[in-house]
């Protein structure tokens, strides 16, 4: 008994002598600082280009097209000339119905000076009444000719105008599908050149109807702000509003289309093209953020690493929001000002010391 009681000390004392496990080293992490700042509401979205308006230019006359007035892919104003064709028919039959009008119209004002002067007669019963009837009938109906008449003038006129053709809109032109020489025909299937107005220009794009009741919310007041991006994205911004919502959901698809209206001065949307686009609804004002990168989900929600004082993490839960390109936005949880774990969160433990080896601040969108 005495020599295990001896034995118990022995290996005590022994436990004793043992030195203490070193401590664990700094856990290297890299941290942002919490901001305050703006976190504007963003739809983003794929569009595509369209035009203003598209028009397929053609003759309401027949005849030869005597000559093109510009070239292929100019800028055009509206009025200015296009093409020309053949006048000659059309010159003659205005003279021929200017002609026709003063022979009847002669002939109308000699009808009513009879018609006048029978009317006077019948006054005195020098002529019947209905002579003077007839006479007030012959007038009237020389009258309806020469209105006739005016009328083949117009037509004809109209006709002859319409030998040189003009553009209808200010717009940007394509190929010439009909070339100088060709006989054109009223209204044919290929029209002579199609004009797609670009300044301005459309973006057509389609969002969630879930967002259909905020959109329509804002958009009741001010016009929102929309930001285009050609290259699918990679392109330099073009910034418009949006000028128009659809009256309807797509049931296929459950989205409702959307179209954003730009200046496009320097011609960086052209028709048919993708583009990245974004449509600003609001702008949420001394937002709390923190880079997406921060938000960690665990077992009893979400979640932030904190750096204290000391350079040790603390487990701080959150309520977070929406994210704002790179960064989300924190409805609880944090103030603003904190350090936060961005990169090493995996091997941090709750009052871990850490070491950092790089820092930065969370900028709130612009």
């Amino acid at each position: 008994m005495k020599h295990a009681h001896a034995l118990s000390l022995l290996l005590l004392a022994a436990a004793c002598g043992k030195p203490a496990a070193p401590p664990k080293p700094p856990v290297p992490v890299t941290v942002a600082t919490v901001t305050r700042g703006d976190a504007p509401y963003l739809v983003q979205a794929n569009g595509l280009v369209e035009p203003m308006q598209t028009v397929a230019v053609q003759s309401q006359v027949g005849g030869t097209l005597t000559a093109v007035r510009f070239h292929e892919g100019d800028e055009v104003q509206q009025g200015q000339v296009l093409f020309e064709i053949d006048p000659v028919p059309y010159r003659a039959a205005v003279q021929q119905a200017r002609a026709v009008l003063a022979k009847d119209k002669a002939q109308y004002s000699a009808a009513v000076r009879d018609a006048d002067r029978y009317e006077a007669l019948a006054q005195r019963d020098f002529v019947t009444r209905s002579q003077a009837d007839q006479a007030a009938a012959n007038a009237a109906a020389l009258k309806a000719v020469v209105d006739a008449d005016q009328a083949n003038v117009d037509n004809a006129q109209f006709n002859l105008d319409n030998a040189t053709i003009r553009a209808p809109v200010s717009g940007k032109t394509g190929s010439v599908l009909v070339r100088q020489g060709n006989l054109v025909r009223p209204n044919a299937a290929t029209p002579l050149v199609v004009i797609n107005q670009i300044h301005p220009i459309l973006v057509r794009f389609a969002v969630p109807q879930r967002e259909l009741a905020v959109i329509q919310k804002y958009s009741a007041n001010v016009p929102l702000k929309a930001t285009a991006r050609p290259g699918q994205g990679s392109g330099l911004p073009v910034t418009g509003t949006l000028s128009f919502v659809d009256n309807g959901v797509d049931t296929t698809t459950g989205t409702v289309l959307l179209k954003a209206r730009f200046n496009n001065e320097q011609n960086q949307l052209w028709p048919g093209q993708f583009v990245a686009i974004e449509l600003e609804v609001y702008r949420q004002g001394d937002a709390v953020l923190v880079p997406t990168a921060a938000v960690q989900p665990g077992q009893d929600g979400l979640f932030v690493f904190v750096i204290d004082k000391e350079d040790r993490a603390q487990l701080q839960p959150v309520t977070a929001g929406r994210t704002v390109g790179d960064l989300t936005v924190i409805d609880r949880g944090l103030s603003g000002g904190e350090r936060v774990v961005v990169d090493g969160q995996s091997r941090l433990t709750v009052g871990a010391k850490v070491e950092i080896k790089g820092a930065r601040g969370a900028k709130s969108t612009p």
